[in-house]
């Protein structure tokens, strides 16, 4: 084993069910039998016993699907497993839930193994629409289960929510705020409605059920932006806002190397936006390890079928040149507001971004996009709006 792989200290779970698939998720989920639940978390059980000696996880993370979905006899088979493992005890742990799906005896559970981040998809707080969304959960669920979730202790939770809904107002997203900053959570993730291929949502859109606005799309974000400064939260990526510690909260150990990225970012995603390594598990999921990106099937059965059988889930095994990792991992930094210190890339890609990639830097300085200092080279608030635009320059 090769000292490159002895320590991942990352991990994504990828928990694939949902009780009904959203209008705009285009993510791999599918809403599915207790005997497939099942099946998956004996065969995540195998890849995480494959992959254990590995792996220190220092950040996990359980995406979706809804990993909440998963009864308290799963949660307690896949939690036994990993304390069996050696693999609890992580800075760091998350596991997404939907507001419907939380119980306090579920979120104890969760507590006591060692999960100490909550992430809730709440996407609005407007009944119509979560209606229109397709969301299975009431506005008084959710604040039902943000209580529940302190109750069981939880000291770091994410609020997700969306704008530029189809028939969203101004007015509805200034209400939708108002009543996300009253639950006073330590971290925020803000998305635009995406309309992605194969999708009720994009189907609706294209049947001409209604129209995309792009300046209230625009309005919407930069009222966020304002709004969530106004509210004690700090912009660290083009979505995501966090409370730094004090008033209160205690900032979570360790303490993050870059003093401009607030206490309660989400150190999972940190870590993706700053190139490091990762072990991706589960139908669907991506891992990058050593200059490796993987891909698991994303269909379930044969996730399932291939464990059975002692095999990794391999759909696609790709190796990068390091000059084209170093550039995604360019790209992948720029979505944050503290930019890339030039150490710090440095360290994370082998290359240097003020000889590679000098032209671009100058250019997005030129559009009045970005900003350099003689330490980092970040977008400023202007060029974060077109993150994606700029990374593309980035990319080799």
């Amino acid at each position: 084993m090769s000292s490159t792989t002895a320590s991942v200290r990352s991990l994504y779970v990828h928990v694939p069910f949902c009780a009904h698939k959203c209008e705009y998720c285009a993510f791999y989920s599918e809403a599915s039998s207790g005997e497939l639940i099942n099946r998956y978390v004996g065969a995540l059980e195998r890849e995480l016993e494959l992959v254990a000696g590995t792996l220190r996880p220092q950040t996990i993370f359980f995406g979706g699907g809804t990993p909440s979905i998963l009864n308290l006899k799963q949660w307690h088979q896949l939690l036994h497993t990993m304390d069996r493992l050696n693999l609890l005890g992580a800075a760091e742990w998350t596991v997404e839930c939907n507001p419907a799906t939380v119980s306090l005896d579920k979120a104890k559970l969760l507590r006591d193994f060692g999960v100490n981040r909550i992430s809730m998809g709440v996407q609005s707080l407007d009944e119509r629409l979560l209606e229109r969304l397709g969301r299975i959960h009431s506005r008084e669920q959710v604040f039902k289960s943000f209580d529940t979730l302190r109750a069981a202790g939880f000291e770091n939770i994410n609020v997700d929510l969306m704008f530029a809904i189809p028939t969203q107002t101004m007015e509805i997203w200034h209400a939708t705020l108002n009543e996300a900053f009253a639950l006073q959570s330590e971290h925020l993730s803000c998305y635009e409605v995406i309309y992605e291929q194969d999708t009720p949502l994009f189907a609706q859109l294209k049947a001409g059920e209604f129209d995309v606005d792009e300046d209230l799309a625009y309005d919407m974000y930069e009222t966020l932006i304002d709004r969530c400064e106004q509210s004690g939260f700090f912009h660290y990526e083009v979505a995501n806002f966090a409370r730094r510690a004090g008033a209160g909260r205690a900032a979570p150990r360790p303490v993050l190397s870059d003093p401009e990225i607030p206490d309660f970012a989400c150190r999972h995603n940190v870590n993706y936006w700053r190139g490091g390594d990762y072990h991706g598990l589960g139908p669907s999921a991506t891992a990058y390890i050593g200059g490796l990106r993987t891909r698991n099937w994303s269909n379930t059965p044969l996730y399932c079928e291939q464990l059975e059988k002692g095999k990794r889930p391999f759909e696609t095994r790709e190796e990068l040149p390091p000059l084209q990792r170093a550039g995604e991992i360019a790209a992948f930094g720029l979505r944050m507001t503290a930019g890339w210190p030039f150490e710090e890339f440095q360290k994370a890609s082998g290359f240097d971004l003020r000889s590679e990639w000098a032209g671009q830097m100058s250019e997005l300085v030129n559009k009045g996009w970005a900003e350099e200092s003689p330490v980092r080279f970040r977008l400023n608030r202007q060029g974060l709006r077109f993150a994606d635009s700029a990374a593309e320059m980035f990319l080799r």
